[in-house]
């Protein structure tokens, strides 16, 4: 399967793909006398794929794809990655877009799209490497979010920022330390870049000096840091409850 091949199973992850015109469909395969079969969203949806469309009896549906839900569909696709990021320099208002550095867990990048999506984020940006990227577990677990969520697969964090902040775009970078604000007293609005990282080892320095300002979530518990994902909610609400008010 190629690098930006994609497996998605289910019945709204599998619509929210076909009824879109962003990917390219290469394979439907659908359980006969499935739940998929008979669901309204699909039926709809599948009008504009007909050449794609292989129907397979139960047995062998469910013994090729038992160690997963499929609700008796599973979509093969292409076309999430976009390798460019557009420009923001006449744009105004407010723009808000994710950086991801160092995300390794494909649960947590999964948890994170979702969210991002829900909060209003333009846009997730992750490296190309040092990075889970979107596999087909970061796909099922946005639950459909992705394909509302521009992501875009980067060579250089570090250039990106660079090219960001010339188009006036403010560094916000999630991290604990003195020279750190609550994350509720910072201005998210106009446009902001979040920096989040992963547990253990974080941001990148070389990221955190670009920052223009760094913003930390005190814990009372035992733990010292939330789960990344969890982070993220936090300041992307906080950011859409500031915008929206």
């Amino acid at each position: 399967m190629g690098k930006n091949q994609h497996t998605i199973y289910g019945i709204n992850g599998s619509a929210a793909i076909l009824s879109s015109k962003d990917y390219k469909i290469i394979d439907i395969f659908i359980q006969s006398g499935s739940p998929a079969e008979r669901d309204g969203n699909i039926t709809r949806a599948l009008g504009q794929h007909g050449g794609h469309i292989k129907f397979i009896k139960p047995t062998h549906f469910k013994s090729k794809y038992s160690k997963w839900r499929t609700q008796g569909i599973v979509v093969t696709f292409n076309g999430i990655i976009e390798q460019s990021i557009p420009s923001f320099k006449n744009k105004t208002g407010n723009i808000g877009l994710l950086i991801l550095d160092r995300i390794e867990d494909p649960q947590n990048m999964g948890q994170i799209i979702r969210t991002a999506e829900c909060a209003g984020i333009e846009g997730i940006i992750i490296p190309k490497h040092e990075s889970c990227g979107v596999t087909d577990t970061v796909i099922q677990v946005s639950q459909g979010a992705f394909t509302q969520m521009p992501i875009y697969e980067v060579n250089n964090l570090h250039q990106t920022i660079t090219n960001l902040k010339s188009e006036d775009f403010w560094v916000i970078a999630m991290e604990n330390s003195l020279k750190a604000k609550e994350w509720h007293k910072i201005d998210y609005s106009g446009k902001v870049v979040i920096i989040v990282g992963s547990e253990g080892r974080g941001i990148k320095n070389i990221l955190l000096e670009k920052s223009d300002f760094k913003a930390t979530i005190p814990m009372e518990g035992k733990t010292n840091s939330l789960n990344v994902s969890a982070a993220v909610s936090a300041v992307t609400f906080e950011r859409l409850r500031q915008i929206s008010s």
